[in-house]
């Protein structure tokens, strides 16, 4: 039974290894376009060349320190490695294949939006099943050859560790050149979004990649191994080898619904691109709910854990059309932003944060309606169980959010390289489909990270024999509020980082602006390269910091205040760290809709007092939506695995 989960797993990669070939051999034919995306191929190379060498040394540094630890076995360590180097890989392969297809999206767009449409899936598809194959490929292997569960726990903070890395460090490098390119392009130079004679352009275009594709990539792997984990930790406790199976299982049932949902995508011929990618999404969430239902009256003969397992989906999709209702041009949220803004950039950043402080509230509500149906049905495995529902068609959800950066690389792409304006139209209205998917990603992620750092809460106080957290003990109060307030730090840190950066960003692309001579006219090409360097070493340098923060803090809680202590603070992250993920990452994308919301013409379109407005509203909610918020998800789950890894030296 175990080798099924296996099997399924090595297929979704042979068919990604298949759709990344597919890819690369359509012809870029246009030298213009390939000129182009040759520069943002070697910057983000480039990137991630750099931070393979910190990562690297972070893993080494942090298996040794593993090694001598005597509570800690070598088989954790050995996952840890596994954990991390498959992430790594996943997000590579997955970056480089989003780099290949944008320019052959951009390419594509001269035949029409379905022929574009399917070359940009089949990128983020690609990116999509190699998170599930790696995965689970990882934790179905480690498990036959150990046999034990509990080191399996190795391999979560192994992704995790790596997820804020790349999370962190390319939500710093997108935002920074984004903010500057926006701020002297747009408002102070007057140029448009994407226009070659801005120097920050390509860091921008680097940023869709490193951040949006590698970053968001590495998030979801890693809530995908940590739900699965605390499943089989939790289905073994109760159920013994049958719980284990069942979650098996469930995980090869989900891969195998993601792959059809994936395969319907691309047979779909309909114009209307956001039909197409729904089409996708329900067919793989009705498929893994009737796989769930056959494989639970198979094993228990009832419908118990279904139940548990078909809450985390619904939940899943109800927080999608919420997150999409919010951040959507076609919703009143939006509009009403857009139309703030003819009174200036005050009113339209007090309607963003309106927008995304009351987006809190339903799926909020939704999240706790998940936890209880799952926990009085199936107890605390239900908790889990609910999580891994919810990310149990997880590839077909990163196929679509990655789809996005690469069709916004191939707007970009069309836009520097001159392209007809029949092409640019299917680039934006790819584009623009994009915006509204990424923020649903978003959403859906971070719901996934509420339900994931649950459910890694109940493994770890299943793991310390911990039935209860009394909130009378001074010292779990303490770690309550230790712990509610990390996300705001965590928060002003990765912030910060970015308007240090932007500021830098700032400066030089002025300095160009201004000392070289014949950017304006075209004339010259910017120094590139130099705007591309500034992004790298502020998300380098700027990552440490919030990276030595997420994992010191649940170890030294646990070890001055005691096991209750580090539950308290586990808690106390989770509850303020999902809602203000939310905030953050809904006004965020509430800002940027509002912005091309305007571009398309309301409000009298751009290079209007409007359209000046909503461009700093939407540079304030860019860092909260692809820095800040996105980074928070990790930050609970990484603290909520490093106490189940540390457990035993805070039960001493």
């Amino acid at each position: 039974m175990e080798w099924i989960v296996i099997i399924v797993a090595f297929f979704a990669m042979f068919i990604a290894f298949v759709k990344g070939r597919n890819v690369q051999n359509i012809e870029a034919a246009d030298s213009q376009m390939e000129r182009i995306a040759g520069f943002i191929r070697s910057g983000a190379m480039a990137y991630l060349k750099r931070q393979s060498k910190v990562i690297f040394v972070f893993i080494a540094l942090m298996s040794i320190l593993l090694l001598f630890l005597p509570i800690i076995g070598y088989e954790t360590v050995i996952c840890f490695v596994c954990g991390a180097m498959l992430s790594v890989i996943s997000g590579y392969f997955g970056m480089r294949t989003a780099l290949v297809a944008n320019v052959r999206t951009a390419q594509e767009a001269k035949k029409g939006i379905h022929e574009a449409l399917k070359v940009a899936f089949s990128g983020g598809s690609v990116m999509g099943l190699l998170v599930v194959g790696f995965a689970a490929f990882g934790l179905g292997l480690l498990y036959i050859i150990f046999r034990d569960i509990t080191v399996l726990a190795g391999f979560s903070l192994g992704a995790s560790s790596i997820a804020l890395f790349c999370r962190v460090g390319g939500g710093i490098y997108t935002k920074a050149a984004d903010v500057g390119a926006d701020l002297v392009g747009k408002v102070e130079a007057g140029i448009p979004e994407d226009d070659p004679r801005n120097p920050a352009v390509i860091a921008d275009n680097v940023g869709d990649n490193v951040g949006d594709v590698a970053g968001m990539g590495s998030d979801i792997f890693e809530s995908y191994a940590g739900a699965v984990i605390s499943s089989l930790l939790l289905g073994f406790s109760m159920f013994s080898q049958t719980g284990v199976i069942f979650t098996l299982l469930l995980t090869a049932g989900g891969i195998i619904a993601s792959i059809v949902g994936i395969m319907v995508v691309r047979l779909i011929k309909s114009k209307n691109v956001h039909t197409a990618l729904r089409a996708g999404t329900f067919l793989s969430a009705g498929l893994i709910i009737i796989i769930a239902a056959g494989i639970d009256l198979w094993l228990f003969s009832n419908l118990s854990l279904f139940v548990a397992v078909l809450a985390g989906i619904i939940i899943g999709v109800a927080i999608g059309q919420v997150t999409e209702y919010y951040t959507s041009s076609s919703f009143s949220p939006v509009k009403r932003i857009a139309h703030q803004s003819t009174t200036g950039a005050a009113t339209n950043i007090l309607s963003g944060m309106a927008a995304g402080m009351r987006s809190t509230a339903i799926p909020v509500i939704l999240i706790a309606a998940a936890v209880l149906v799952s926990f009085f049905t199936a107890g605390l495995f239900g908790v889990a169980l609910a999580a891994l529902g919810m990310l149990s068609t997880v590839g077909m959800i990163v196929s679509i959010d990655a789809y996005g950066p690469i069709a916004d690389n191939a707007g970009g792409i069309a836009q520097m390289s001159g392209q007809d304006e029949k092409v640019r139209k299917v680039t934006d209205q790819l584009d623009s489909i994009g915006n509204t998917t990424a923020a649903i990603g978003k959403g859906f992620s971070i719901a996934s990270a509420a339900l994931t750092a649950l459910a890694l809460f109940t493994t770890y106080a299943n793991v310390v024999d911990l039935s209860s957290v009394n909130v009378l003990e001074p010292s779990i109060i303490a770690g309550l509020l230790i712990g509610a307030m990390l996300p705001y730090l965590f928060s002003a840190l990765t912030i910060e980082a970015v308007s240090k950066a932007a500021n830098k960003m700032i400066a030089e692309v002025r300095r160009q602006f201004k000392e070289i001579p014949g950017i304006m006219t075209g004339k010259t090409v910017p120094e590139y390269e130099k705007c591309v360097d500034i992004s790298t070493r502020a998300a380098l340098f700027q990552m440490v910091l919030p990276a030595m923060l997420a994992i010191a803090s649940p170890i030294l809680v646990g070890i001055l205040l005691g096991k209750g202590a580090l539950a308290g603070l586990l808690v106390g992250a989770t509850l303020t760290g999902i809602v203000l993920a939310i905030h953050m990452a809904n006004s965020g994308g509430a800002w940027d809709n509002a912005k091309k919301h305007i571009e398309e013409g309301a409000h009298e379109g751009k290079n209007s007092a409007a359209h000046k407005a909503s461009v700093i509203g939407d540079t304030v909610g860019d860092p909260m939506k692809d820095t800040a918020g996105p980074s928070i998800n990790i930050l609970i789950k990484l603290m909520g695995i490093v106490a189940v890894v540390f457990a035993p030296l805070f039960i001493a």
